[in-house]
């Protein structure tokens, strides 16, 4: 599906002169992998950066340390942070970004399949989506990739709402 979903991503970036940056953290590239499976993907996708530690969504996309410091890494708005700072750091005009607990342990007292992917337009609004997954580490990491590629594909075929929204899913 996540596929299908890369490929219908780009078809209308491309068509529409648009471009996308990634940022990822559990799902460690993935995402972009999923993309450049495609081929063409080099006429919308500049490049993704992979950001799993703390620091580097700090230092390098511009999430906000005190957010950080008092929410740590798993956090919605630390998601929509991660997007727009892709988006601004690699010059594109959407950013896409994931941050989760893939497991097998618990992180900043989140458990286990709690993931948060969020995508921002060129208006810069945010849209995030928060998904309580279930499986293990690698369904949670693959499901992860699927859902925010139907994320940003829901955002740029404009059936997204205007809140955010909560799913389930996985295994």
């Amino acid at each position: 599906m996540s596929g299908a979903s890369a490929a219908a991503v780009l078809e209308i970036l491309v068509a529409r002169g648009g471009t996308l940056a990634v940022a990822e953290s559990l799902t460690g590239g993935l995402v972009a992998a999923e993309l450049t499976s495609v081929p063409g993907a080099s006429r919308a996708f500049r490049g993704s950066v992979t950001a799993y530690a703390t620091e580097l969504k700090r230092d390098v996309l511009g999430v906000d340390g005190t957010l950080l410091d008092e929410r740590g890494a798993v956090d919605p708005e630390v998601a929509r942070q991660m997007a727009a700072g892709v988006r601004r750091t690699l010059g594109a005009s959407w950013g896409a970004a994931t941050t989760g607990v893939a497991g097998p342990d618990p992180q900043d007292g989140q458990p286990v399949g709690t993931v948060y992917v969020a995508v921002v337009g060129p208006e810069g609004a945010g849209k995030v989506a928060a998904l309580r997954l279930n499986g293990d580490r690698a369904d949670i990491r693959k499901e992860s990739v699927r859902s925010v590629l139907g994320l940003l594909l829901s955002e740029l075929s404009g059936n997204g709402r205007s809140q955010d929204t909560e799913q389930n899913g996985g295994n």
